[in-house]
């Protein structure tokens, strides 16, 4: 069984990032987070960790066939791409001007701005 926290834990990546994989068979491809899974601490990735699912001929798809999907991969796997240079970097934390905690890029020390 899981243990369960009550404490949400705060992640560097989320829906919308860009996306860079470190290892694994999917190294160097970039993609679009399309969901976090906090409690996981994974991340579903557009086109990175495809899947393939075989199913049998039913009422929607009467042909069958092999369909692909993406996997949740780990997001210590993944390291967001700063959109202004667009290179991978570390992320972390600071005040902005408005007294708000924003996210800002270890390379170059601009702030991210989701999406």
């Amino acid at each position: 069984m899981k243990a369960t926290t009550s404490k949400t834990t705060k992640l560097h990546i989320r829906k919308g990032d860009t996306v860079k994989v470190l290892t694994g068979a999917d190294r160097g491809k970039t993609g679009k987070v399309q969901e976090v899974l906090r409690d996981e601490q994974k991340a579903i990735v557009e086109g990175v960790n495809m899947k393939h699912k075989h199913q049998k001929p039913n009422a929607q798809n009467p042909e069958g066939g092999i369909t692909q999907s993406e996997a949740p991969i780990h997001i210590s796997n993944l390291m967001v791409v700063d959109p202004a240079s667009g290179e991978a970097s570390r992320i972390g934390r600071k005040v902005n001007d408005q007294g708000k905690l924003q996210r800002y890029s270890k390379k170059n020390g601009q702030f991210i701005t989701n999406g």
